[in-house]
């Protein structure tokens, strides 16, 4: 079995400057006040509860993918920025006004503008007062000669200081000169996570993608898994989850990781 993680990859070696930006950001949150319940605590994993009408909140996503077997200097950074509102005490709006994405790889390395996107999510129960929380999901991304449609469903329960979610989706999307490269991909990612206290908790995600070319040829079954941790505040919070293949798919990345920086207006 072959090792999943070269860890003098460039970016993720000791002393790197991504660690000398994550590092400071741990040190802050470790020291913050109390916070609310409302924070994300799983990376990959959407709850299945919204924002309460009126409120206001801005994400900063960083997912970091690294050390492909079939690619020796594989490195890729996609940035998300994103404002959520919520419309009702059950609507809640995603707007994300620029998806961006920097990748290395043995032939080069390009930065690029990726898309921008509009998300809904409507919560049908709650994960504490009824027998399983739910909600549905349906994003939109627009680019250059690129369009992406989602859909998810969400489903949550939390049994004292556990929360446990699965969500299941369906993606398709169209590139390329009219559109004519088309794809779809089915996903389902799994959380489990423990509050410790009211700003702490740690817990673990699973995720699980298959791809399918022109939605007739299936690709393969690539599953990740590790843990998540998750710190709040009164007006902002953060969440990182680290996943590793266990799969032996050369041609994905045996690691990812990704980071979830929130602010409370």
């Amino acid at each position: 079995m072959r090792t999943r993680l070269n860890s003098n990859k460039a970016g993720f070696a000791a002393g790197s400057p991504l660690w000398k930006a994550i590092i400071p950001l741990l040190a802050l949150a470790a020291t913050a006040q109390i916070a609310d319940a409302s924070e994300r605590r799983f990376a990959y994993v959407y709850e299945a509860t919204t924002q309460p009408k009126g409120a206001v909140e801005y994400e900063q996503w960083v997912t970091w993918k690294t050390d492909k077997a079939d690619d020796s200097s594989f490195n890729r950074f996609d940035i998300r920025h994103e404002l959520e509102f919520g419309l009702t005490d059950h609507l809640q709006l995603g707007i994300y006004f620029s998806d961006w994405r920097h990748q290395q790889s043995d032939s080069g390395s390009k930065t690029e503008w990726r898309d921008f996107a509009a998300e809904l999510i409507y919560n049908l129960s709650d994960p504490v007062e009824d027998v399983i929380g739910s909600a549905l999901y349906g994003e939109v991304k627009v680019g250059d000669e690129f369009l992406e449609l989602e859909g998810k469903i969400l489903l949550q329960k939390n049994v004292g200081k556990w929360a446990l979610a699965w969500n299941g989706t369906i993606e398709a999307e169209w590139e390329g000169d009219s559109y004519s490269e088309d794809k779809g991909a089915f996903e389902q990612t799994l959380g489990a996570s423990y509050q410790f206290n009211p700003k702490f908790l740690v817990g673990a995600e699973l995720l699980h993608e298959i791809e399918f070319d022109d939605w007739s040829e299936t690709g393969d079954d690539v599953v990740y898994l590790g843990p998540n941790v998750s710190f709040r505040t009164g007006t902002w919070w953060l969440t990182i989850a680290p996943l590793f293949q266990v799969t032996s798919i050369d041609g994905e990345a045996d690691f990812q990781t990704r980071f979830l920086l929130g602010f409370d207006f």
